[in-house]
């Protein structure tokens, strides 16, 4: 695996990555540098034929992330404020757009990745940890951590994805407002309650235990499968019922052409473990 500045990558089982936000002492908070270099780590992932599940975590014992380094993003950047500037405002809007837009496409890299991707959170998870995560396909939490929309209480409305996705994810927009609207900081409990996450887990050992769990068993199924399935489910999400069904029959037209339909179904009948081609 190849070496970042800002994230430690393994391959802890079989076609299984694990992707560590490397920030420790600062609370694994992010400033530019890391969410480009994110990018670059989830798109080499998704196009590895080695990788086939990826975990996505956060070194030290006290966060997934704190969110932005808005220490960083005040001292430098499109944020900074600079004293007796006064720069036509149309053209300061299309900078401050691009910049939004560049932020947002290097965090929505990971759901854009081919490969599922399960991230476990554990500690204080605010801000940008909840843009992160609603990227991510499988959520897993610890029972300490502290998760937060946090952006209104910066002054600002959540503008990299949560306010995008976090009403798709979970069942209730009265708790999805709630939250958002009031910044306040809510459980681990409280969020396998609404369905925000599938697990939650005694501490960051146990959590990312039972990721790698989840993540191996994927890997060890039909890549065109898991892969294709992932792909379907956010189509959904984002179509019509009627553009859905169609898109998944063209998919499939292909993709059920593989020959791991039927190592799959011959393993089932000889009580065998199959072994899938790298895709």
């Amino acid at each position: 695996m190849a070496t970042y500045k800002h994230f430690m990558v393994d391959t802890p089982a079989p076609h299984v990555a694990h992707v560590q936000i490397n920030r420790p002492k600062k609370l694994n908070a992010f400033f530019e540098e890391m969410w480009l270099e994110m990018k670059t780590i989830f798109d080499t992932l998704s196009l590895s034929s080695d990788i086939r599940a990826i975990v996505l975590s956060g070194a030290g014992d006290r966060a997934f992330t704190a969110g932005l380094d808005v220490q960083a993003a005040s001292e430098g950047g499109i944020l900074k404020q600079q004293d007796g500037v006064t720069g036509d405002v149309a053209r300061k809007a299309v900078a401050i757009k691009r910049h939004v837009q560049e932020f947002q496409d290097c965090i929505s890299s990971i759901e854009r990745c081919e490969k599922p991707v399960i991230c476990v959170m554990h500690g204080i998870a605010f801000g940008l940890g909840l843009d992160i995560s609603t990227c991510a396909d499988i959520r897993i939490c610890t029972s300490d951590v502290r998760f937060a929309v946090k952006e209104v209480d910066i002054g600002l409305a959540a503008d990299i994805g949560t306010l995008s996705r976090l009403p798709k994810i979970v069942g209730s927009f009265s708790w999805v407002k709630d939250v958002s609207l009031s910044a306040r900081i809510f459980s681990g409990e409280e969020a396998f309650r609404v369905g925000f996450v599938s697990y939650v887990l005694e501490n960051k050992e146990a959590a990312l235990a039972k990721g790698l769990d989840v993540a191996k068993l994927l890997a060890e199924k039909s890549p065109v499968a898991v892969q294709g399935t992932k792909e379907l489910l956010n189509h959904a999400r984002d179509n019509k019922l009627a553009d859905s069904l169609r898109y998944t029959g063209v998919w499939n037209s292909a993709a059920i052409q593989t020959s791991d339909v039927e190592r799959a179904m011959l393993s089932g009948l000889k009580k065998t473990k199959p072994r899938f081609e790298k895709l």
